[in-house]
């Protein structure tokens, strides 16, 4: 993979249980911004997307967020780089796959879940080759993982897409999969019949 120039990241706007969870927010921020990698992100300046915000745009780096405008007036990032306010989750969604080079999962809840499983499942379908993973903070992920195990063990997931999930318990190892990162291209079928 060439290399990164952005990096999308989605997590939750709680800060969560664990202090690890908003520290490894920070960390990733400031990792990208001493790596001259731009951070796109939900827009928002509360919890882990916050503090991976605000530990970016400390060390000097750029940060780009994408929000919507349901909820820009209430907790919309007013020291970014760039705020681009949309119309939609939809649209917000679109942007930042648009502007992006790899995606990162953190901790999260519903929303997170769904933004890293639907540009895992473009991928799965060849819409890009575009590196996608989770930063697995304190086990956070396990159980996700252990059900696309399961998934693939039962025949729903293909081993070479299982692959395409990277995971790493901190920033570097993560980001250098994502530079070592080439997609495989297989049919997403398993038993399809002619």
């Amino acid at each position: 993979m060439s290399r990164l120039q952005r990096v999308c990241i989605n997590c939750g706007s709680s800060p969560g249980l664990l202090p690890a969870y908003m520290e490894n927010a920070s960390l990733l921020g400031r990792h990208l911004a001493e790596q001259k990698i731009e951070v796109v992100f939900g827009g928002a300046d509360v919890g882990l997307m916050g503090a991976v915000a605000d530990a970016a745009l400390a060390c000097g780096g750029r940060v780009i967020g994408v929000i919507p405008e349901s909820i820009a007036a209430k907790v919309g990032h007013r020291g970014l780089t760039e705020l681009h306010v949309v119309a939609s989750m939809h649209e917000r969604k679109q942007m930042m796959f648009d502007l992006s080079d790899a995606f990162v999962g953190l901790p999260g809840g519903i929303g997170t879940l769904e933004e890293v499983l639907e540009v895992l499942t473009w991928a799965q379908l060849g819409f890009h080759g575009k590196p996608c993973g989770l930063l697995n903070v304190a086990g956070y992920f396990d159980h996700l993982l252990r059900f696309l195990d399961r998934s693939t063990e039962h025949r729903f997931v293909r081993p070479e897409h299982r692959s395409m999930l990277l995971v790493a318990n901190e920033p570097t190892a993560l980001l250098n999969q994502f530079r070592e990162y080439a997609p495989s291209i297989v049919e997403k079928w398993i038993d399809r019949k002619p």
